[in-house]
């Protein structure tokens, strides 16, 4: 069964007016139910994460505590673009919680999707761009601690670069990052991944989707991962506000199709993330998110 991560923190408020749409989560997982494409048994709650090792294990302790006692400095708070509160920093906790129990359903299941997390701009002592505690570094560190894992795949297809990734897993050989990513979007300078591909303003569906598939099946080959984490942002869209590509709406549907049938064709459980989507109607984000699991539901179960 797919096995899907949903908290209703995750749609915390945030000022009028904010790009941030986070009424986009609850409106996901209404929208998966009211189709059909899941039930209500599909969907956890996260438990709330009493034990922080993991996020220590990947976080530096000073930054963590700031956040957690809402004493980080003005100017690093700024940064992460929210204004900070005890039930965010729940929240973040929270959506880094249900990546790490989704990665145990993906072993059990072969897939499982937080509708949440991606946080990727998350560095290991500050957060940025939304971003607060990595979910993917602290669920793969978690794999890798645990012996569950021994090589970790991360296959990051926002259409911003998954620069607090690259940083934490620059000196960690067990993980290979690997982001596809606008050239002139945001991060404006840039982290090294392991593999970085940049795209040109306007980058359409069948530059893409070439790129991806000339590109995906080299590294599993080369890198033997057995865990693969997917940030799937839909950020890559056209009408995107964030995002400077140009793919279409089938455009992500076939990346992702092509990145979970090679996951399953190669037998790698995988957990996605969703990550960003900001089109300016919500319901082309709905749409966009929405077709990632329909396509987890037809290739795995």
């Amino acid at each position: 069964m797919l096995k899907i991560a949903y908290h209703p923190t995750y749609n915390h408020p945030i000022p009028k007016g904010h790009r941030f749409p986070m009424e986009k989560y609850e409106l996901l997982q209404l929208q998966l139910i009211y189709e059909g494409t899941c039930t209500a048994e599909n969907f956890f709650e996260p438990e709330i994460l009493i034990n922080h090792k993991p996020i220590l294990d990947v976080h530096d302790a000073e930054y963590f505590y700031d956040l957690l006692n809402l004493t980080l400095n003005h100017r690093a708070a700024l940064k992460i673009g929210f204004l900070l509160s005890e039930r965010l920093i729940a929240r973040e906790i929270t959506i880094a919680s249900g990546t790490l129990q989704a990665s145990e359903y993906a072993l059990k299941h072969g897939i499982s999707m937080n509708i949440a997390g991606g946080t990727h701009h998350a560095y290991s002592n500050h957060g940025e761009g939304f971003c607060m505690l990595n979910d993917q570094a602290i669920a793969a560190t978690s794999l890798l601690n645990s012996g569950k894992a021994n090589r970790i795949l991360i296959v990051d297809l926002d259409v911003h670069q998954g620069n607090g990734t690259a940083e934490i897993f620059q000196d960690e050989p067990r993980v290979f990052t690997f982001s596809m990513h606008g050239k002139n979007n945001y991060p404006f300078e840039k982290e090294q991944s392991d593999l970085d591909i940049e795209f040109d303003d306007n980058t359409n569906d069948e530059t893409y989707l070439n790129i991806l598939k000339n590109t995906l099946p080299k590294l599993i080959a080369n890198q033997q991962p057995d865990f693969i984490f997917y940030q799937c942002g839909v950020d890559i869209i056209a009408s995107d506000k964030l995002g400077k590509l140009a793919l279409s709406i089938a455009g992500s549907k076939a990346r992702d199709r092509f990145v979970l049938e090679t996951c399953k064709q190669h037998a790698i459980p995988v957990m996605c993330s969703m990550g960003g989507g900001y089109s300016p109607e919500i319901k082309t984000i709905l749409e966009a998110h929405t077709n990632t699991f329909r396509l987890a539901q037809e290739l795995y179960f």
